[in-house]
């Protein structure tokens, strides 16, 4: 029976990654998508318990240097999780709105080695309803007096941005890599204790 629990135990830590990151993607989507989510404070605080708690499990059953890689893929993983479900349930409103004025704001470098100097483009939009206001990027998007499609929150959670470039794809299957990996290892560190231990 002891070995029976031992072995469990050790499983868990397999399936650990999976189940972390679909309580981690359910709790972002409810905050974000959820007729009575909570306030900002408790859901950040929430899915900082949840990653946090499900690092801390891994790190405990599975152990030694593996682990460490591990929880590093497993961390990194449910953080883009958070960021796959922000793109996916945050903008769900499509508005067409006119470009009544286009500003740029350039951002100097800080030094060598430093990111490189570059425009932030501020564009003041004209949307039904007056929402949204503005849309920054990185790139001059559309010239005034032309319509752009813009995506945003209707409870206005999030930046709004142009329609289509929130997709949840490329997080999403940046996270699924590295929680595979993490998976992988734990199952490789489960697979060897049991061969130590003859079961």
């Amino acid at each position: 029976m002891p070995g029976t629990e031992r072995q469990r135990m050790r499983w868990f830590a397999v399936v650990l990654p999976g189940s972390a990151a679909a309580a981690v993607y359910g709790w972002v989507h409810w905050y974000l998508a959820g007729p009575s989510s909570p306030p900002t404070a408790v859901a950040v605080a929430g899915g900082a318990l949840l990653v946090a708690g499900a690092c801390a499990a891994y790190v405990v059953r599975v152990g030694g240097s593996g682990g460490l890689f591990g929880v590093l893929f497993l961390a990194v993983g449910l953080l883009l999780t958070v960021t796959a479900a922000d793109q996916a349930a945050a903008r769900a409103e499509v508005a067409t709105c006119v470009v009544e004025a286009v500003h740029g704001r350039v951002q100097a470098s800080y030094g060598e080695g430093g990111p490189p100097e570059k425009t932030v483009y501020r564009l003041e939009l004209r949307c039904p309803g007056g929402y949204p206001a503005e849309l920054k990027d990185d790139r001059p998007l559309a010239a005034v007096g032309e319509e752009i499609a813009v995506a945003y929150d209707p409870r206005r959670r999030v930046s709004p941005a142009p329609e289509g470039e929130s997709a949840p794809w490329r997080a999403a299957l940046c996270a699924l890599v590295l929680l595979a990996a993490g998976t992988e290892i734990a199952r490789r560190r489960v697979r060897s204790a049991g061969v130590t231990s003859g079961t």
